[in-house]
């Protein structure tokens, strides 16, 4: 039997998730997928028949070793229920219906191989795959399908729950296979209606993200993305539509007129702009705890991280930063949302995470790659590493008598970030760390010995860095450390990083008697400073309000050039608290513009 050549894909796959994307799939092809480290085959085709009034993507999840007669059994059985679902939708009348029956065609479900039918016979799909499918072709009625291998494709597309104008928008979930973002290509169209037979789709941008017009407003997105692989392949486009219409932005948002500040980049290569900020992890916003009793006056809507991250995004994007640390970072909205963004042109940043623990949040940092080369990299989750680390020993022999202290700080997530950044252009090394410290209100003490096994462990890389990278002049080589310490300036924190030593009789020592931390001092040997200073608040919330937050600074490295000045009581206020429809988090982000100092 001479079979015309039509196109069937397949495609060797991970599990897909389903979601409301829509696939357009060329009639006449099959897509099969050999689903990796399983012995499933995915089998997708588009059956179209105008004169019964079918249209039905097709799907099926079968075992490769399975003769292939089961698989035609089970396509004939549910093309067969299509046709009779459509029949039976079009015979309001019998008459109609004994007129339609007469012209159904036969189900004919066989696949050939070199043109012999090998319907009926023992053969496998997993057969067929080991020669990829070649010479073998599906006849499904009347329409022939032939078969083309590993075809780029879209396993996942979904669009954001909330878009705002003037903000940026992007697939909320976008997962392809053998195909690469950079090569894919993505049209966006937007319309007033949705359900309406006559919606007229208008064109109104391209790529993979777009940046929303306030001429949206009111406007349903559409997504239509081809996926592509390097050799320019194409496979079938997806389209998602998304669920609500691009609203309004609230009106002056505080973090704009910080923007009037940071409105260019740094041009001096000695000169760096450094943000840190707790950015509120979706994994303690969405909750009926914090809609209840943390954020209870913070509209709901507002909490959603659909439509914070649009803020956030825009927020920090805004500052025009080289050197950004960030707290209670997601581990998806690394993935999605700040990696995509923050290091794609314009912006081109590079960025690392380090959860905290199994936690699925943690710190990260980002650097622009046209101010830094990365030299090395750090993670120290502080908890376990104490007992373990020999640069710890002296200060662990201390404490670890007492064992409830000794455990309670042992099994703290906590997490120290450090990388060793070159400043491109000039001789100059920035030593960055990034933490975010234990909260709890007993914790003092915990903090304070927290900071102290951080600086101890900074101290060690600071001092391998210079030897590995042949420093020899220390003023080259400063140390810039970002974070929410968890801890007031009247705290041993706050002495510490100043005057370079806390004595045994500080406060914080007994901030829980029972594991109070006796005969124990810090000295460390950086003198640095607060680039920000000591504002009234970095985290303001009904429950608490106070300064948190820090960018410690070398005092003898860099001088301050600009701290942003940070929203008023007044904008703090309007809404009770925050977050708000105006702040996306309990904490405000802290901007500082430094440079290194000129070296005598």
């Amino acid at each position: 039997m001479f079979l015309p050549a039509v196109s069937v894909y397949l495609r060797f796959a991970r599990n897909i998730t389903r979601n409301s994307k829509r696939i357009t799939m060329e009639t006449n092809k099959l897509y099969i997928r050999n689903l990796e480290n399983t012995d499933d085959i995915n089998i997708k085709f588009r059956y179209v028949n105008k004169e019964l009034n079918v249209d039905r993507d097709f799907s099926f999840c079968r075992k490769k070793y399975e003769p292939v007669f089961k698989l035609l059994t089970r396509i004939q059985n549910n093309v067969e229920k299509e046709i009779d679902k459509c029949v039976n939708k079009r015979s309001k009348r019998r008459s109609t219906a004994e007129q339609i029956s007469k012209t159904l065609p036969e189900i004919k479900i066989e696949i050939y191989q070199d043109e012999c039918n090998i319907s009926s016979n023992e053969t496998t799909l997993a057969e067929l795959l080991q020669n990829n499918f070649s010479g073998v072709k599906l006849l499904v009625i009347d329409q022939i399908f032939d078969i083309v291998l590993n075809q780029p494709w879209v396993d996942l597309l979904q669009l954001p729950k909330c878009m705002l104008a003037g903000c940026l928008i992007y697939p909320n979930k976008f997962q392809i296979q053998f195909a690469a973002p950079e090569h894919c290509s993505g049209m966006w169209f937007k319309s007033t209606q949705l359900e309406a037979i006559s919606t007229k789709w208008e064109k109104c941008g391209e790529g993979l993200t777009y940046q929303v017009a306030q001429e949206d407003v009111g406007h349903y997105m559409k997504l239509a993305v081809t996926p592509r692989n390097k050799e320019g392949i194409s496979g079938p486009m997806a389209e998602d539509i998304s669920k609500c219409v691009v609203q309004a932005l609230p009106d002056e948002l505080p973090f704009q007129i910080r923007h009037q500040h940071t409105v260019n980049l740094l041009s001096e290569p000695s000169s760096i702009r450094v943000v840190t900020y707790n950015i509120l992890a979706d994994l303690y916003a969405d909750s009926d705890y914090s809609r209840q009793t943390l954020f209870p006056y913070c509209p709901p809507q507002s909490l959603q991280i659909d439509y914070r991250k649009q803020l956030l995004i825009r927020e920090l994007t805004g500052y025009n930063a080289d050197l950004i640390c960030l707290q209670e970072v997601d581990q998806k909205i690394f993935d999605v949302d700040l990696k995509n963004v923050l290091e794609m042109p314009p912006h081109n940043f590079y960025g690392m995470m380090a959860p905290k623990g199994i936690c699925s949040e943690g710190v990260s940092v980002f650097f622009r790659r046209s101010r830094f080369d990365l030299l090395s990299s750090h993670v120290l989750h502080l908890g376990k590493n104490i007992p373990s680390l020999s640069i710890f020993e002296p200060l662990w022999n201390k404490i670890k008598a007492n064992e409830q202290l000794a455990e309670r700080i042992c099994n703290r997530s906590t997490t120290l970030q450090i990388c060793l950044l070159k400043v491109k252009e000039t001789d100059k090394y920035v030593l960055v760390a990034n933490t975010h410290l234990y909260f709890h209100p007993d914790a003092d003490h915990i903090r304070l010995l927290q900071i102290g096994f951080a600086l101890t462990y900074i101290e060690h890389i600071h001092k391998e860095a210079v030897k590995e990278h042949n420093i020899t002049d220390p003023k080259n080589i400063g140390l810039i450390f970002c974070g929410d310490f968890n801890s007031v300036p009247e705290c041993g924190i706050y002495k510490l990083m100043t005057e370079q030593f806390v004595d045994k009789h500080s406060i914080d020592w007994s901030s829980n008697l029972e594991e109070a931390v006796v005969d124990v001092e810090l000295a460390q040997p950086f003198k640095m400073f607060s680039a920000c200073g000591t504002p009234k608040f970095t985290n303001f919330t009904t429950l608490f309000s106070g300064c948190l937050d820090y960018i410690f600074c070398q005092q003898d490295r860099f001088e301050l050039l600009q701290c942003v000045p940070l929203p008023t009581d007044e904008q703090l206020t309007a809404h009770t608290a925050i977050p708000s429809m105006y702040f996306p988090s309990d904490h405000i982000a802290l901007i500082a513009d430094l440079k290194f100092n000129a070296i005598s």
